[in-house]
């Protein structure tokens, strides 16, 4: 049965939509048979793995509220073993109308736990604020997966955001954790990035991921030609470094030691 990892931070321009789609390419060529659920109106995911806009006539909108299955909406893309559940602006219409749904923060859960059957990972690009479609997503996944831009107020926001995954477990989803703090857009040579860093080890320890997303121009240029980083550059520093992530959520998923979160608590 495969695995959710919800991509969510409250704060925008953090590169969640970028780590979202590369981490799931990157365990899609590691023969991972992949989902990416774009969750986010704004479709940045969808066109960032190749899909053009408004060319769809069937996205997660008629999933999520007007009951089309999801084996109807899912997209190929260019690498065999990853899959994409498209959105497109119609999503930001869902918010509104799943207000008055019966068990409104549920409907992606029910609709991913069956797909999961078919999936060894499910990644889900979450939007950037906590609405039904960001709850909906927290309430289906089983770890959450936040990307941190290395600034002065990453602390802050991850204690908000800490807070907030506390009240989603109490109410919508007991047993999610987090799957690990991802540092992005990370400059080695900053006093700024090195200090982050270790202010976030020191506090949260093994739930940050020992890799690092750098600062990078090719990452930076992937989505507006459509392709993830290991299929524009893959010789490049932000393949490289994804790939080097899924590696590292994939060992733990393999050697049984569970997520970071419950490392932590032991």
């Amino acid at each position: 049965m495969g695995k959710i990892i919800a991509v969510a931070n409250q704060k925008g321009g953090v590169g969640k939509t970028t780590t979202a789609i590369n981490l799931a390419a990157s365990f899609a060529v590691g023969d991972m048979k992949t989902l990416l659920v774009d969750a986010d109106p704004q479709g940045n995911a969808s066109s960032g793995i190749g899909i053009r806009r408004g060319s769809l006539r069937r996205t997660l909108y008629h999933t999520l509220i007007l009951d089309e299955p999801l084996v109807n909406i899912i997209q190929k893309t260019e690498l065999d073993a990853l899959h994409v559940a498209p959105a497109d602006r119609n999503l930001s219409g869902a918010e509104v109308e799943l207000v008055s749904m019966d068990d409104r923060e549920f409907i992606m859960k029910r609709i991913l736990d069956v797909a999961r059957e078919n999936y060894d990972y499910i990644v889900i690009d979450c939007p950037p604020s906590l609405g039904l479609l960001t709850i909906n997503a927290l309430s289906a996944a089983d770890t959450v997966l936040v990307p941190i831009q290395c600034e002065y107020f990453a602390l802050e926001g991850v204690s908000e955001l800490l807070d907030t995954l506390a009240r989603i477990r109490r109410s919508f989803n007991p047993t999610l954790a987090v799957e690990g703090f991802l540092l992005t857009m990370f400059d080695e040579r900053t006093n700024l990035s090195n200090q982050v860093m270790a202010d976030l080890r020191d506090f949260y320890g093994t739930q940050v991921f020992e890799t690092t997303i750098p600062r990078n121009v090719r990452l930076a240029e992937a989505p507006s030609h459509g392709k993830p980083i290991i299929l524009y550059d893959i010789k490049s520093r932000g393949a490289e470094t994804y790939l080097r992530l899924a590696k590292e959520v994939m060992s733990h998923d393999k050697k049984g030691i569970g997520t970071r979160a419950e490392r932590a608590a032991s």
